[in-house]
Formats: structure tokens, sequence, C-alpha cells
């Protein structure tokens, strides 16, 4: 029969413990690896403060003149709030005097459908310039990106006349057809997914993944920010594009928000309060999606300027 026997020890060495004086430990709210605030940096932000106020300035000028009555906007004063106070005639005369609702709509269509095709386009295209050498591809390559200089007015009218030989004017699909594809954006996908780790694909492909499941399960999942932050490019661009609809379309049914209230506004000629109310419809939406997406905007472009080092 054996027994333990627990000792404890009573006469270990105390141990000092340093005073220390809070009060002069320094508090900072900085984030780890954030350099201190200096005059520099206070000048860059007020410099920064500065151009920004000097952009906003016009937008602001444009809603206050749209709550003006058309003889305060036409006296061209600089009073923040005109003689005869705020009111909302411009958009009451803007939205009564046209089928705005139906041209929103149709903006909105059209857009969202620019926005899907080229997107999906330009990926797939750019996958294949990143991954794929076959014969010829980088001169085709650089030939997209040539094409970049190329104006859009100039090929306005080749492309009214496919259209017309298409049979597809005062149609959605000649209004949309001709502005899916742009180079800008396979270019920047392409810089994308140069940078994604081939290592991620050959151990997809060991697992016997065919290149289009790499593409759909393995590249657009990690392409998520870039992706988004080019739809809203391409949408932003769609919605405010003015000539293309303006030439194609005759149908007042059809028309666009921009082009449909420019033909308001010249049915009743000039009229500056009715011309900024219209400016701020038309800008509206696409305030709108910046804010909702203004996150996903951020990163995809602060990840296309990594990865295109």
């Amino acid at each position: 029969m054996s027994s333990t026997v627990t000792a404890t020890r009573t006469d270990a060495a105390p141990v000092d413990v340093a005073e220390v004086d809070v009060t002069n430990v320094r508090r900072t709210n900085r984030l780890p690896g954030e350099k201190p605030l200096g005059i520099a940096r206070v000048l860059a932000f007020a410099a920064l403060a500065f151009m920004a106020l000097l952009w906003l300035l016009p937008v602001l000028w444009a809603i206050i003149t749209s709550f003006k009555t058309e003889a305060d906007a036409a006296s061209g004063g600089l009073d923040l709030i005109g003689p005869s106070g705020f009111t909302t005639q411009a958009f009451e005369a803007i939205l009564s005097q046209g089928n705005v609702y139906i041209w929103a709509l149709n903006s909105l269509w059209t857009s969202a459908v620019i926005t899907l095709i080229t997107v999906t386009i330009s990926a797939l295209a750019a996958y294949a310039f990143s991954r794929l050498d076959f014969k010829g591809s980088r001169w085709i390559f650089l030939a997209i990106i040539a094409s970049i200089i190329v104006p859009p007015q100039a090929l306005i009218i080749p492309l009214y006349y496919q259209m017309l030989t298409f049979n597809m004017v005062d149609t959605y699909w000649g209004l949309i057809l001709p502005q899916i594809v742009m180079a800008p954006i396979i270019f920047i996908l392409k810089k994308f997914f140069d940078a994604v780790p081939v290592e991620l694909e050959d151990a997809a492909r060991v697992d016997g993944a065919g290149r289009l499941r790499v593409f759909f399960s393995v590249v657009l999942p990690l392409s998520r920010p870039i992706l988004g932050a080019v739809s809203i490019f391409v949408f932003i661009q769609a919605w405010n594009n003015f000539l293309w609809p303006f030439l194609i379309i005759n149908d007042t049914t059809l028309m666009t928000l921009p082009v449909g209230l420019q033909t308001v506004l010249s049915a009743y000629g000039v009229q500056y309060s009715q011309v900024m109310a219209q400016a701020v419809l038309a800008a509206l939406p696409l305030v709108v999606v910046f804010l909702f997406y203004q996150r996903q905007i951020v990163k995809g472009v602060a990840t296309t300027g990594f990865g295109g080092q």
C-alpha cells in the first residue's frame, strides 16, 4: 500500500512588480503601422477636400436651381433660396409632360442587359487571353487595346447602317448590341486574371475539372470584387449614353431616360429650372447605385491596381 504526499512550498521569494505610471502613457487611435498625422498629410487632406468641394459645387448648384421657380432661375442670381422660395414645379412639369416612368424602365432594362452581356463576354475573353496561349493571341489582344483610341463617334455611321441592314432600328436590340463590346473592360479583367495564382487552377484540374469548370468555380468566385466594380462602371456608362440611343430610337415608348427628358425640354424651349431638374432625375439612380455599392467599387479598383503592377 502506497501513499502520496503533496508538499506546498511556502518560502518562495517575493517577486518585485515594477510600478507603471499610467498618466504618462500616450494614448493613440492610430491603427498598427499607420503613420502619424503630420503637416504634409494635413495639407494633402486639405487640398483633396478643396478639390472635392470644387467638384460638388456644380452638383449642389444644379440641385438648388431645380427647386427654384423659372423666374428665379432665369434671373441669374447667386442666392441659395430664390425670392419665391423652394418649389417642386420643375419636377412636376418634367414628370407630367412625358413618359418618364417608361423611359426610366427602358434605361434600367437596357443598362442591365448591356451590363450582363458585356461583363460575361469580357470575362471570357480576358480569361482566354490570360490563360490560353493560342496562335495570334498577342496580336489580337494588341488590336483590342488599340481600339481604345478609336473615338466612338467615328463608328456611329457604320453601326447605324449595320443596324439598318438587320432591321434593328427602333428596337431594344439595336440599342443594346452596339454597346456590349468594351475593350477597357477586357484589359482590366485580363490584368486581374494574370494575378490569380495558377496553382489554384492546377489543383482543380487534378481533381478532374475542365477549363470552363475551373473558370466558373475557381476564377470567378475569386474575381467578385473586380467583377462588381466593372459591372457598375458598365451600368453607369450605359445609363448615361445619349448619342447612340438618340440616333437609333425614334419611338417615344422605347426611349431611354436621358433621351426622353431631352425631347421634353426641346419641345418647351430652354427652361433652366427644368434643365436642372432633368439632370437631377437622370443622375439620381446612379447616385443610389454608387451609395449601395461604393465598397465594391473601391475594393475592385484597389484590387485591379494591385494586380496590374
